[in-house]
């Protein structure tokens, strides 16, 4: 009694309970009770039956269960944190498990993970995920960046008055995302002129015409670590405004037990916690 217990996940009382009930049921003792439990006459008879078929559907299961988690390993991710920096890294992934097919999409969508054959996301918000693992990665702030050409010359947050800035429409909409009057008030800097300002729909748009040279963009830190790293964009003024919003792996309880979400999860906490090289403060 006790081990069915174990397995089932439930109080011996509840085995007793559910024998009882299926005593009543048959109109017959399924066990024979003294010192020690064992099964009926009747009981013994249609146990190897019995066995069959729970064997049979256990081999079902089983099959079910490593056709899950031997097909691919299918992510969602939004679009700017997929191509600047998920893709980037996922050599290293692909390194450490040749092992695991992956099929990267890139939706601004949240995705249906109970009507959906996707096996873990990453989400970008405050963290409330009900119904979900939640892991939070990277904790993000918003910071001003340009090309080098025309960071030159910016001594002081009130030189990018004089610039042109680009505002980012998409995140400019979401809460937690300033615009540059906002931005310019954070740091003591009133705006009594209109803004030399350019448009842009998205994220990678607005890092994009950064990395052009089109003007100065207020983005998300660890969409441009990458650029920084590697000296196409200019951190102005190692100025940062912290917010309350992350970058954060989730996935359904029912598969994130499954080794390759495991070998995946793991890989992307490790990848997100490793130190930025040194781009200010």
């Amino acid at each position: 009694m006790a081990r069915a217990a174990a397995e089932l996940h439930v109080t011996p009382a509840a085995v007793s309970q559910q024998i009882k009930h299926l005593e009543e049921y048959f109109g017959q003792a399924l066990f024979r009770r003294g010192k020690k439990l064992a099964l009926s006459d009747s009981a013994e008879d249609v146990l190897p039956r019995i066995s069959d078929a729970f064997d049979r559907l256990e081999r079902a299961v089983a099959q079910l269960s490593k056709s899950a988690h031997e097909g691919p390993l299918v992510v969602s991710a939004p679009p700017t944190f997929a191509a600047r920096w998920l893709v980037p890294r996922l050599d290293e992934f692909h390194g450490r498990h040749p092992e695991i097919e992956m099929r990267l999409l890139a939706t601004r969508r949240l995705v249906d993970f109970a009507l959906e054959d996707v096996d873990c996301a990453v989400r970008f918000g405050g963290g409330d995920y009900p119904g979900l693992v939640v892991v939070r990665l990277i904790s993000e702030s918003i910071i001003p960046v340009a090309a080098p050409s025309l960071a030159a010359g910016v001594a002081e947050v009130a030189d990018l008055l004089e610039k042109p800035l680009l505002n980012d429409e998409w995140h400019s909409a979401s809460p937690g995302f300033p615009d540059w009057e906002t931005w310019f008030a954070s740091q003591g800097v009133k705006v009594e002129s209109p803004l030399r300002s350019k448009h842009f729909g998205d994220a990678n748009l607005t890092i994009q015409a950064a990395l052009s040279g089109l003007g100065v963009g207020l983005v998300w830190r660890s969409l441009v670590v990458d650029d920084l790293r590697e000296g196409r964009l200019v951190w102005l003024l190692d100025k940062a405004m912290a917010t309350r919003m992350a970058f954060h792996f989730v996935a359904p309880p029912n598969r994130i037990n499954s080794p390759k979400v495991q070998a995946f999860r793991e890989w992307l906490q490790a990848a997100a916690g490793q130190p930025e090289p040194s781009l200010g403060t």
